[in-house]
């Protein structure tokens, strides 16, 4: 039965793809035209339908809300404005709460554009647009529950939201705006220097240093390394946890070890103003835990390390 369903309800996806038609086009136009916001009106499932629709358009650049109809004629109406479009779900095109607003819709004189499976319906005849989400049969074998027709319902207004949102040209960092809390926002809002250690955090020796000073250096700064640095902060090394068992295997005296004969040349470096996902991506690739951050002149500004990212949730 499992089975059934999810054949009968991929055959009424299927069926929608002769429905990006012209009138799909009209729909579209409307939107992109629109001056205020979508509002969109569904009953029951229709209306669980049309608050993810809803969603949808608002989250890719297309702001939109969802009316309930019983509400919208208690006083809700009057969120509809003259500059707004108003998307209709209704699959039989006669639900009362919706045929009930259509009179005060077109004297608003707003686009109304109808989910219905019923062209001859009274909302696909008002509405100025139609769009046609019929199915031939519902995947419920009583033929009563909304299954399939909800889901060409759904599928359509994604067809929409996805369209309108390519032809805004609608990016990634237009989409991490609207989800600033979401992992996509970090990664495409977060910074380098939102994150990084700076000033006084920032642990650096310069190259005269002994290796004890140094590992007294990282230990207090608590990141696992230590930037080496000349007379004007201009970075000329790191020194890592890493690179430290790698001294002792070698059996390097670090009471008598100038930093600079150890420390690891030509490190890899990051600006501030990058991406931290990009950071991460450049500590991935050269399987690094640390970057030391410089300005133009190479000088040490600040430095970031796996755990920073980690708190960051950019992982």
């Amino acid at each position: 039965m499992g089975r059934a369903v999810i054949d009968t309800e991929a055959q009424a996806i299927t069926a929608l793809m002769s429905r990006i038609n012209a009138n799909f086009a009209d729909a579209c136009t409307h939107i992109l035209n629109c001056r205020g916001r979508v509002v969109v009106l569904g009953m029951g499932k229709s209306g669980h339908i049309g608050g993810k629709i809803a969603a949808t358009l608002a989250s890719t650049g297309t702001p939109a809300f969802f009316v309930h109809p019983g509400e919208a004629s208690h006083g809700d109406l009057g969120m509809i404005t003259s500059q707004d479009v108003v998307i209709a779900l209704s699959n039989s095109g006669e639900t009362d709460e919706i045929v009930t607003l259509l009179p005060v819709i077109k004297r608003l004189q707003v686009p109304l554009i109808a989910f219905s499976g019923n062209p001859k319906s009274t909302l696909a005849r008002t509405a100025d647009v139609n769009i046609d989400v019929s199915v031939a049969k519902e995947a419920c074998p009583l033929g009563l529950a909304p299954t399939s027709s909800t889901t060409a319902a759904l599928v359509m207004g994604d067809a929409l939201a996805v369209a309108l949102l390519e032809a805004k040209g609608f990016g990634p960092k237009d989409f991490a705006l609207s989800h600033p809390g979401g992992t996509l926002g970090r990664r495409l809002l977060l910074h380098v220097d939102d994150i990084m250690h700076r000033g006084g955090e920032i642990p650096q020796v310069t190259t005269d240093a002994l290796l004890s000073n140094a590992l007294l250096e990282m230990t207090q700064k608590g990141l696992g390394m230590t930037a080496i640095v000349d007379a004007e902060n201009k970075l000329m090394g790191i020194y890592t946890d890493g690179d430290l068992r790698r001294s002792l295997d070698h059996g390097v005296d670090v009471h008598t070890t100038r930093i600079g004969s150890v420390m690891t040349r030509n490190c890899k470096t990051a600006k501030a103003n990058i991406l931290a996902a990009e950071a991460l991506s450049l500590m991935e690739a050269h399987k690094i835990n640390a970057l030391i951050i410089t300005d133009d002149n190479n000088t040490v500004i600040g430095v970031l390390n796996m755990h920073d990212l980690l708190r960051a949730r950019v992982l």
